[in-house]
């Protein structure tokens, strides 16, 4: 009788293997209130590098962190109509504290837009204020009707920037600095996630923008993910809010604004994108764990042989961790480990130590073989560079060969409930088109140039939609 799979097989049921690798390697359990989550340490520790690695990038454009109350007074929302219609059906309302019924209504903040602008319209009096920069690492509350974890949850994670700015041209370079250079370029050469930098529609633009700028990844199963916006906000809320400066002519002068945003729905990307039938692959660069050392059996030489190859490979500057747990099966062990996606184990029992070598077992393209133990620090960092490399190629390599070019409506959903992505002209699908696809539960995840570029404006010369259903 045959061995039932760890996991669902993702040909043939790719929502059900996501939720068996979310469950079994350990990243996360459903909380208590329905849309809410509770991340497992190895989830938090693959969220805390993207964490890490991300507050360097915006502390290096110029931003400092600060932190907003959760709760916001419900008038806030108010003011600025586009905002709080955008966010209407998703708010989650406090009205009794303290045993009695609240004077007003307050918020759990599904965004700081307004409560930063009540600050701001304080902090900022003169040019020689700005450009502001903030940004805060929060939880939000967004009342979500079709939860997934990491992916859409109630309450979830994430990082939000918001910057006030002199004039519009340097709102403007600042969200594109923020959406090139710390979003795209992290999900590159640390995710190693081939993205589509774009512009969003009207239609799917942030609620009170006048411009959002998208990065968006093609998952395992060729649906669309929204990874990372960063949006140039106009004088929409600095008008509501009373946001002005005195220029240095002496005018009273609106800001310029911009918001920016990345969540906890990146583990969720990380587990479709770069996940296969045998649990996670998780990019070297990102990975908690590099490598674990593996003992086979409790002897004694085998454990003591195990820590030192552990400690030798820590001093190379690879984060390693020991695994002697030898009361535990070491197939369960090295079964736990590949759902983990940790991207090399190196294994060593009786016989390899008679031999003076490891078996080297490479997560990411697969396979095994054995190694000189003296050999493991000089060639395990090259490994783990390659192995780094690859997944980056095979997601550009899966987007490329599932994005088909059309030129009709009609080929376009085609192309998307097949399970692709399609490329159309603008000028061709249009706002009409654009609705038309909504029909069929599929949407334009952004405009891009012919050459790959953000465009300048959604009519500007050339403009394609990339097409495609979404998560």
């Amino acid at each position: 009788m045959a061995k039932a799979p760890v996991l669902t097989p993702q040909a043939d049921d790719f929502p059900r293997w996501y939720q068996d690798l979310i469950n079994k390697a350990e990243l996360a359990d459903n909380g208590p209130v329905r849309g809410t989550m509770v991340i497992r340490p190895y989830g938090y520790g693959l969220w805390e590098r993207m964490q890490a690695d991300m507050d360097r990038r915006i502390k290096q454009a110029g931003a400092q962190n600060a932190y907003f109350p959760v709760l916001i007074p419900q008038s806030y929302l108010t003011r600025e109509a586009e905002h709080v219609e955008g966010f209407a059906p998703e708010l989650a309302v406090v009205t009794h504290g303290g045993g009695k019924e609240l004077e007003e209504p307050v918020v759990i903040r599904p965004t700081s837009e307004t409560i930063i602008n009540e600050y701001f319209s304080k902090w900022v009096q003169s040019y020689r204020d700005l450009p502001l920069l903030i940004n805060q690492w929060a939880n939000v509350v967004r009342w979500e009707l079709r939860p997934r974890l990491f992916l859409r949850t109630s309450e979830f994670l994430w990082q939000e920037g918001h910057t006030a700015h002199a004039t519009h041209e340097d709102a403007r370079d600042y969200a594109a600095h923020i959406h090139r250079n710390v979003y795209g370029d992290f999900m590159e050469n640390v995710l190693a996630m081939d993205v589509v930098p774009g512009r969003k529609t009207v239609k799917e633009r942030f609620a009170g923008a006048i411009n959002t700028l998208t990065l968006e990844g093609m998952m395992g199963d060729g649906k669309a993910l929204q990874m990372a916006t960063s949006h140039e906000l106009g004088q929409n809320f600095a008008r509501a809010f009373n946001t002005q400066y005195l220029s240095k002519d002496g005018r009273q002068e609106l800001v310029w604004q911009t918001s920016w945003g990345s969540t906890t729905r990146m583990v969720g990307a990380l587990v479709m994108m770069h996940g296969d039938d045998n649990g996670l692959r998780v990019p070297p660069r990102l990975a908690p764990v590099q490598v674990v050392v593996l003992a086979i059996k409790g002897d004694d030489a085998v454990v003591a042989k195990v820590r030192e190859i552990g400690d030798r490979l820590a001093a190379a500057g690879i984060r390693v961790q020991v695994d002697d747990r030898t009361d535990t099966p070491f197939g369960r062990r090295a079964v736990d480990w590949e759902l983990k996606g940790v991207p090399v184990r190196v294994e060593v029992g009786p016989r390899d130590l008679e031999n003076g070598t490891a078996m080297v077992a490479r997560r990411i393209p697969g396979g095994k073989e054995p190694v000189a133990i003296e050999a493991l620090e000089a060639l395990l960092p090259k490994a783990l560079e390659d192995d780094q490399a690859l997944l980056l190629r095979q997601s550009r390599e899966r987007r490329e060969s599932r994005t088909s070019d059309v030129t009709t409506v009609a080929e376009a959903a085609e192309a998307a409930v097949a399970g692709g992505w399609a490329r159309i002209p603008w000028s061709v699908l249009g706002p009409e088109g654009e609705a038309e696809l909504a029909e069929q539960a599929v949407s334009v995840r952004c405009l891009v140039g012919e050459d790959g570029s953000v465009p300048e404006s959604d009519d500007a010369p050339g403009t394609l939609a990339i097409v495609s259903r979404a998560y």
